[in-house]
This record gives structure tokens, C-alpha cells and sequence, in this order.
């Protein structure tokens, strides 16, 4: 699953470095040199000029500094592209590059549309000593958007219950997701959300793993639950199909463990235990 690699430190505050790994973005995809995924080196960005205003701290990965920032244009450098994380991913990216570029992504997203406040449209300045912009002129403090999402396996006897999501990019039969709502506990969004989503009733609600997603910045919070009646009816605005997988069902494609969705499916495969 994307995490944090272990010898990764937060930076609140821009350090100066002669050879940072800097994460650039542009409409949601990523700079990265065309023939190895590799992120742009010191003189590709002397060349950029970018504008230190949309660069932000990221943090240390060991002693190597990480940055994240944005072009307006589109235009690129010789040899480089424009990729999307998702390809990255499931491609070139190792685990602990997916992770920082994830958590890069995020925080470049949130400096990009927060350079003016919401509440009186002044411009804002980055606060030294925690991760937040401040407006000058009403006091208005905005943190990084993390939006919590629920997730869950619903098990019966010894199937599980996996969906295609209208929207899903992948067109993939995976476990229930969706957003909390302002005051809902993650339980209560999760009786919410299947029920909504396919008519069925869950009880013993287990937690599983958490993990950040980048698309676009959201906390997926995953657990297990156990049928409790109904029978499934589906939302066509939110899901396309779903159904009940047994021990002699063919079950979606294993897929690596980029996200948490995968390592609950594959965690009750017939034969996983």
C-alpha cells in the first residue's frame, strides 16, 4: 500500500539544497524525464525558473530534501512528460517514491488553490511552523483538505460482497467506498453507504487498515463487516454491478497492493488463509 517510507521526516519550513527531489505537477500529472520516470534534475529546474512562490517543503527523505510545487504552463522541458500518478504507480515508481509523490501531489494541489483566502479573497502566507496558510488581513488559517472515505468487505458465509463502481477508472469489482458526510462517524457512514448503494443491512463492523489516496486527497478508512439481511438493489448513479463471490467464483485479477482495496480483497480470497 502507499505509506511513508520509514526514513521520511516532515519539513514544515523551504530548505535550500542543491539537488532536492522536486515533484512537479501540472493538471493533476506529474513531470518525470520520458526515458526513466526520473524526476527533474537541478539544471532542468534552473531552466523551468520556477516561481519559489509555488514551491512548498515537503520533507527529508534521509538527508535527501523533497519539495512539491506547479507549473501554469504546459509546456515541458526536452526528454520529460506529463504522467499520471496512477501509471507511476503500477509502473515505475517503487514503494517509497509512490508514497512521497502521493503526499507530494497532495500538498501541491493545496498550495495551488489556496494562494488566496475563501473568506475575504486577500492572498495568503505560509505559516513557519506548521503546515497551514494564514490570510494577513482576517486571520483566516487553511490546513491541507484530507477527506475521509470509508471502505468495507461485506462477508457472508463464505462469500464476499465486491462492486463496480460507476465512476471506478479501473472497471474493477471492488469493496464498497464512499465519502463521509459532515458529522458522521466512519460506522455510521458505512451503514449509510451500503445501504444507499445496494439495499443491505451490515453488523460487526471491524476495523481493517487505513491509507492516504491521492485522487485527490482522500483518508480511505477500510473495514469488515458481516451481512445482516436484505437483498442487494443497487444505486445506478453509484454502482454499476454488484454480487456475492464465493470459494468457486472467478474473482477479479490480483492486482499489486498499491491500494488498500487490493490487500482487503486478496486478504479473503478462497485458499488466502
Amino acid at each position: 500500500m502507499l505509506h511513508t517510507p520509514p526514513t521520511f521526516t516532515p519539513l514544515m519550513a523551504p530548505q535550500l539544497h542543491a539537488e532536492p527531489l522536486t515533484f512537479l505537477f501540472h493538471g493533476g500529472r506529474l513531470l518525470v524525464r520520458e526515458h526513466d520516470a526520473a524526476l527533474p534534475d537541478a539544471a532542468t529546474l534552473a531552466a523551468l525558473e520556477l516561481d519559489p512562490a509555488n514551491v512548498q517543503p515537503v520533507g527529508l527523505l534521509g538527508e535527501r530534501y523533497c519539495q512539491a510545487g506547479w507549473l501554469d504552463q504546459e509546456a515541458l522541458p526536452e526528454g520529460y512528460a506529463w504522467r499520471g500518478l496512477r501509471s507511476l504507480f503500477f509502473g515505475e515508481f517503487d514503494e517509497a517514491m509512490s508514497g512521497l509523490a502521493g503526499r507530494a501531489a497532495q500538498i501541491a494541489e493545496w498550495a495551488r488553490t489556496h494562494r488566496f483566502c475563501g473568506a475575504c479573497a486577500q492572498p495568503m502566507a505560509r505559516v513557519a511552523h506548521e503546515r497551514s496558510f494564514k490570510c494577513g488581513n482576517c486571520g483566516h488559517l487553511a490546513y491541507p483538505r484530507i477527506s475521509p472515505a470509508m471502505m468495507v468487505l461485506i462477508r457472508k458465509g463464505d462469500s464476499v460482497l465486491l462492486a463496480m463502481h460507476v465512476a471506478s477508472p479501473t472497471k474493477r469489482f471492488t469493496p464498497l467506498a464512499g465519502f463521509l458526510e459532515a458529522g458522521e462517524s466512519i460506522e455510521e457512514a458505512i451503514h449509510r453507504e451500503v445501504y444507499e448503494e445496494v439495499g443491505l443491512r451490515v453488523t460487526n463492523l471491524q476495523y481493517f487498515a487505513s491509507q492516504s489516496w491521492p485522487f485527490p486527497h482522500s483518508l480511505m478508512i477500510a473495514f469488515t463487516a458481516d451481512y445482516a439481511g436484505g437483498e442487494i438493489r443497487v444505486d445506478p448513479l453509484e454502482i454499476a454491478e454488484a454480487r456475492w463471490f464465493g470459494p468457486n467464483d472467478e474473482w477479479p485479477e490480483r492486482v499489486p497492493h498499491i491500494s488498500v482495496s487490493s490487500v482487503l480483497v486478496d486478504a479473503h480470497r478462497p485458499g488466502s488463509a
